[in-house]
Formats: structure tokens, sequence, C-alpha cells
């Protein structure tokens, strides 16, 4: 990080055009502890930079990376077409700054879902070269038979896959309802494997990716935070350490 004009670190933070940000700037409308700094011209060391803007504190991030628990209904799209989009969650500031969705989540699947405004970090993140174990509860239809888990963890062949595709663990953990580890990321997966398996998912929730919980993040739904590099470290698959 370096030091940068006062107006050029608002507008890297998704505080609005260029224009704007020295308005409010020049309005007295941010501060630096406590201290209104209206140059817009100003540099300023980026480095544990916290400010306020109308009264809220922010702290400069060259990057951010987010977690959100995901409710159903909501589209993983900047421009969602039926159902209101996962950005609608979040403070317009991290649209401003083009926030993406790491992959997607079904509108009617919950659960766990990373966003950034790093590419490469979303690239990474997406590829299936990373074979990032991702954790899933779903809720069948049917009943959750011992066939059913058997069939899942040998493999079960999708119309449009070339080879069965596998869970790597897999568990009932009622009788409507198991847990499913899958690294491949394929379209509509869990959904298409209890199907071909001969059931069918009325309900799912992503909970895990790599080796970082929602549970650990303490989020219900809805909810967001920024994930601290400790936190970014556990996105591994589970034999990275």
């Amino acid at each position: 990080m370096s030091k940068l004009s006062f107006d050029r670190i608002l507008q890297s933070q998704g505080f609005g055009t260029r224009k704007y940000c020295r308005e409010l700037i020049e309005d007295g409308e941010v501060t630096i502890q406590g201290v209104v700094h209206d140059n817009f011209k100003a540099l300023i060391e980026t480095k544990d930079l916290v400010f306020t803007v109308f009264g809220e504190e922010w702290t400069f991030r060259e990057h951010v990376y987010l977690c959100l628990n995901k409710p159903a209904n909501f589209e993983c799209s900047r421009k969602p077409s039926h159902h209101p989009g996962v950005l609608t969650l979040l403070p317009e500031q991290l649209a401003w700054r083009d926030v993406q969705p790491v992959g997607r989540l079904d509108h009617d699947t919950t659960g766990m879902l990373l966003m950034s405004d790093d590419g490469p970090f979303i690239h990474a993140q997406s590829s299936p070269k990373r074979h990032i174990p991702k954790l899933y509860v779903a809720t069948t239809a049917e009943p959750v038979t011992s066939d059913l888990i058997e069939q899942l963890l040998s493999g079960v062949q999708l119309h449009d896959e070339p080879a069965p595709l596998a869970a790597l663990r897999c568990e009932k953990i009622g009788d409507f309802q198991l847990q499913i580890v899958l690294e491949q990321g394929k379209y509509h997966q869990v959904k298409r494997m209890l199907a071909a398996a001969g059931n069918h998912c009325s309900a799912l929730a992503r909970t895990t990716i790599g080796q970082l919980s929602l549970e650990s993040l303490g989020l219900e739904e809805g909810e967001w935070c920024y994930l601290e590099p400790e936190q970014l470290a556990l996105l591994v698959p589970d034999d990275v350490k």
C-alpha cells in the first residue's frame, strides 16, 4: 500500500465517482481520527487507514473478501431476472466496488457464498483444478437410505458427463437429510446426483468451503462479514495445511 489522494481513496472504496468523492470531502463529510479532512488532493497513507463518511466508520481495503449467508430466493447475478440479487444484501459501497459472487448458488439454495472484487481470487476459488471441497446439507423428498448413500459415494452417471460423479464424503444425518461433500462444482450437481440416484432434493444449503464453515463465522441468514487473512487461509482443500 502507499499514499493516494483522498478523492482516489474514497473512489477506490466504492463511494461513487471521483467528482462525488471530491464533493464529499470538500463538504466536510469525511473524517480521519475525528478530524475533518476537506482537501481532496491531500496524499493519505492507506496502510491501517480508518475513516468515517457521514459518521460511519470504514477501514481501507485494497480488495474485499466477503462471506454471505445467502437466503433463499436471491440470485447470484449482478443482473437478476426473477428474484432480487445478492448484492442488495450488501452496503451500496461494495456494489460500487464491483464485488462479484465466487461461483453461484441457485436462487433456492441457501448458505455460504463467497464474494470479492479481486479477479485472481475469484478465478482461483472457482477453478476446478484446485479441488476445493464444499459441504452441503440436502433435504430429500424420499427417505435417505443406505443404498442412496452408497450410490452417491460410488458415483452416479449424469446424462451430460463423460464419467460418473462421486461424493468425497456422504452421510445420513436425518430420515430425510444428508450431508454431502463435493469438489467438482458442476451445474446443479447435488440436485442432479440425488435425482440420478432415485431421490429428489427439496432443500439445499452449503455450509462449508475448504476448512471454513458458516458456523465458525456465526452468520445468520442474510448476514455477511469481511474475511480476514486467517479465514482466507482456510479456503483450501482439507489436506492442505
